[in-house]
């Protein structure tokens, strides 16, 4: 059995082990870094402060039989302030034309912009790769989790939604928007750039063209990354635009990465939500029942939930395959909120 829950301090050396496997931007091998995200994830939990930029959430899958950690994900309520503005490329168009001569050519432009009082950021997302294509969907459990945890607590986020996605790489693992325009302003590679931004985006501002980049004068590698994911992102881009997530034509300042965005109340699970009574005293039929994330009280966690086959009874009443009550012990009658799973 695998659930998902709020990250808890006992978790560091799990997501550690994690954050070597290999090169995670948001999880970064460094166990003191690790430290201060759980630390600041269970003060978000536990008494969420009212800047919402404060506030990071950290959900993990954990084997439920051995207690491993097998994934994370992530939101940061709030990704966007006057102290670390959030910054994008807007990709857009310009048309020139000669009458002299009658020709005239759109050229694909790239200009630098920021928001300093930005949406609900969603990201992180982590799995152990042993356990990739799994037939339990981990993967988009990971996802899934944070919709639902939204879903509850709608007044912790912003309006919009946010996430970020990778771009593809070259064979050697380089960047080439980054290859193209951040090294030739910024003296440095990409991960010391990505790096410094965690703490300090003055030099971004300070460094990066500040009017119309011109595609066509950048390598036609640099040019087919620019909205653009990666190989292993497409999964990640298709399940996003399934629940209502729409490219906004602004992409990464570092790699090209296109940025993504929807309502949080659009968004096709939060709306999709129902709450109800879980009981025990209904007979539970598999046929008539639907796969679905259900967030239950577990007083040992801030947030727990599990995937599991739930039915709605004409009365309201909500029942589970009663394996899943009887492994987790759980006391009915309980209030939950829950999300369909696809």
């Amino acid at each position: 059995m695998f659930v998902l829950r709020s990250v808890q301090p006992k978790d560091q050396k799990d997501l550690f082990y994690l954050s070597e496997l290999m090169n995670f931007i948001n999880l970064p091998a460094d166990e003191e870094i690790i430290r201060h995200k759980i630390e600041s994830s269970v003060k978000s939990f536990k008494r969420p402060s009212s800047k919402l930029f404060e506030n990071y959430y950290i959900f993990v899958l954990e084997d439920y039989n051995n207690g491993h950690i097998l994934g994370v994900s992530m939101i940061h309520a709030q990704h966007g302030t006057e102290y670390e503005p959030h910054f994008y490329l807007t990709v857009g168009q310009e048309a020139k034309f000669s009458q002299t001569i009658n020709t005239g050519f759109v050229h694909g432009t790239l200009k630098l912009g920021l928001d300093t009082n930005g949406p609900t950021e969603i990201g992180g997302l982590i799995l152990n790769p042993d356990f990739r294509g799994h037939h339990e969907k981990l993967g988009k459990q990971l996802s899934f989790v944070r919709f639902l945890f939204m879903a509850i607590h709608p007044e912790k986020f912003k309006p919009m939604i946010h996430s970020e996605l990778m771009p593809p790489f070259d064979k050697n693992g380089k960047s080439p928007l980054w290859e193209a325009i951040g090294r030739r302003f910024m003296n440095m590679n990409y991960q010391e750039a990505d790096v410094l931004s965690r703490n300090n985006k003055e030099f971004i501002l300070s460094l990066f063209p500040s009017e119309n980049i011109y595609q066509t004068l950048l390598p036609m590698e640099a040019r087919e990354a620019i909205g653009k994911v990666g190989k292993e992102t497409e999964p990640v881009k298709r399940m996003l635009e399934s629940i209502g997530f729409k490219y906004t034509h602004e992409v990464d300042p570092f790699d090209g990465g296109p940025h993504f965005r929807c309502p949080l109340k659009e968004i096709k699970p939060i709306k999709e939500k129902l709450s109800g009574t879980l009981v025990s005293h209904h007979t539970f039929e598999s046929e008539k029942s639907m796969s679905a994330l259900v967030a239950l009280d577990q007083k040992e966690n801030d947030f727990f939930a599990i995937k599991t086959q739930l039915q709605v009874h004409p009365n309201g009443e909500i029942s589970i395959d009663p394996l899943v009550i009887d492994e987790l012990k759980l006391n009915l009658p309980m209030k939950i909120t829950a999300i369909p799973f696809p």
